[in-house]
């Protein structure tokens, strides 16, 4: 949960964004969704427009009708966070403004996928500089992962983006624990009010140990109380409690978030889709349907996580 010191701590569930037939924003699906997230107890909130939502798929409008959505389910009890992916800065910072309209209570800014390729120091830290200036919110920073290029940032980088004044938290997604504990302690350092949280699914307990203010993450979309179950028990320092519960979630984190890495959404879908919490695993093109074999693991991997009956043909 969040509290004085980190008030945009705690544990938010990067949501999926339904699709209908024609592969449409499905509006009263993604209400549902969201509700069903936001109804498990100590959920911080929601991140939507994340990469599990597609926001790289998504037009301008319909970036800002997820966000009005989400702000309608949450109310004033969870806060909204709008993630904003853009590879130019200018329609970014329009994004940005889009999703303070609409009711967002922060943005996070995702890295531009070219950056992987290679970036400018520079024009990174102007292409966040100019999103804060147009959302006039609180923004969150991600953390790419290890062998991402430059959407993981450098020492040196990620100390200039600390120096924004509006910089509230960091979703850290290096997917490895000793690049997780340096952002961690390179932003306790610098900016000792940054909420530094852990966001590689499959390891969420060891970084939530080494020290984490929260998480941003899309298991918490499938599998919410699990997520805060185990934050709640390595808070309270029951690690026996908090192994159980990484034994639990291992396995599909693993197979949700395995290669192709492009599929992770179609799984968590499908994952969704298994649990009888939704009708269509559609996604955005070139992104189609699993092969069933694929469709085997995940089913194995919600078996094992306590969710469905081994062999369950849901």
């Amino acid at each position: 949960m969040s509290d004085a010191t980190f008030p945009f701590g705690g544990i938010y569930a990067a949501t999926i964004c339904p699709l209908d037939a024609t592969g449409a924003i499905d509006a009263e699906a993604l209400h549902a969704h969201h509700a069903a997230v936001l109804a498990t107890e100590d959920m911080a909130g929601l991140l939507v427009n994340g990469h599990a939502g597609e926001n790289f798929a998504m037009e301008r409008q319909e970036l800002s009708e997820v966000v009005r959505i989400a702000r309608s389910v949450a109310g004033t009890r969870h806060k909204v966070v709008a993630g904003i992916n853009c590879e130019r800065s200018d329609i970014a910072a329009r994004m940005a403004e889009d999703a303070a309209a609409a009711g967002a209570d922060a943005v996070m800014v995702f890295p531009p996928f070219s950056w992987a390729l290679g970036a400018d120091d520079g024009a990174i830290v102007a292409h966040h500089r100019m999103i804060a200036s147009a959302a006039g919110l609180p923004m969150m920073l991600f953390q790419g992962a290890v062998g991402s290029g430059k959407t993981a940032f450098r020492p040196e980088v990620l100390a200039r983006l600390l120096q924004i004044e509006t910089v509230v938290g960091i979703k850290e997604g290096s997917w490895e624990t000793a690049a997780y504990d340096a952002t961690r302690r390179l932003s306790r350092r610098l900016r000792p009010d940054v909420a530094v949280m852990a966001s590689g699914d499959e390891h969420l307990f060891p970084c939530f140990a080494l020290g984490s203010d929260g998480s941003l993450v899309s298991l918490a979309a499938v599998v919410p109380e699990l997520i805060v179950a185990l934050d709640r028990a390595v808070a309270r320092g029951d690690m026996a409690a908090g192994r159980a519960l990484h034994e639990r979630l291992y396995l599909l984190g693993r197979i949700v978030y395995g290669a192709p890495g492009h599929l992770a959404t179609l799984r968590l879908k499908t994952c969704l889709h298994l649990l009888g919490r939704l009708a269509s695993t559609r996604c955005r093109p070139p992104v189609d349907t699993l092969p069933e074999t694929e469709v085997a693991r995940l089913r194995e991997s919600l078996a094992a996580a306590g969710l469905l009956r081994a062999g369950s043909p849901a």
